[in-house]
Formats: structure tokens, C-alpha cells, sequence
């Protein structure tokens, strides 16, 4: 699946991304690939990752980010929000 990261705390080790179908999901570092770290400033970066459905909630695991070149190609066919 893919997303843009609404937000991301280092020093809390969470944060949140919205799926491409507008769905919320919780990530927390360790659902983060190796060399993917977020910082405060993450805002609309875009991820691909799996969802995993857990007991109370749905988070994202194996959280990259996409090369650029794939993100300013979904903001041209405007899929990119």
C-alpha cells in the first residue's frame, strides 16, 4: 500500500500516515524499514507499507519511503493529497 505521512514524533517513536483511500494508521519505529527514519519535519512524505490489523486498531508495518520520483508523479495525476 502507499500513503503520505501526517505526522511523526522521534522522541515519542510514533506518529501517523493516511492510506491513498484516506484510512489513519498508527506507526511506531519499530514498523519503520531499516535507513527510513522520520525527523519532526515529515509532513506529506510519501510511504509505501503493509497494513496489519491488530486487536483494537490497524497499524503500518515495513514503512519506506518512496523515491521522489514516484511521489511527484502521483501529485501530477493528482493523486497525491
Amino acid at each position: 500500500m502507499q500513503g503520505t505521512m501526517i505526522w511523526f514524533n522521534p522522541a515519542k517513536q510514533h506518529g501517523f500516515i493516511r492510506t491513498d483511500d484516506g484510512e489513519r494508521l498508527r506507526v511506531d519505529e519499530t514498523g519503520l524499514e531499516p535507513g527510513h527514519a522520520f525527523g519532526d519535519r515529515c509532513r506529506g512524505t510519501r510511504v509505501s507499507f503493509d497494513r496489519v490489523a491488530a486487536s483494537d486498531d490497524a497499524r503500518a508495518v515495513n514503512v519506506a519511503v518512496l523515491p521522489l520520483d514516484t511521489a511527484r508523479r502521483a501529485r501530477l495525476r493528482g493523486g497525491w493529497r
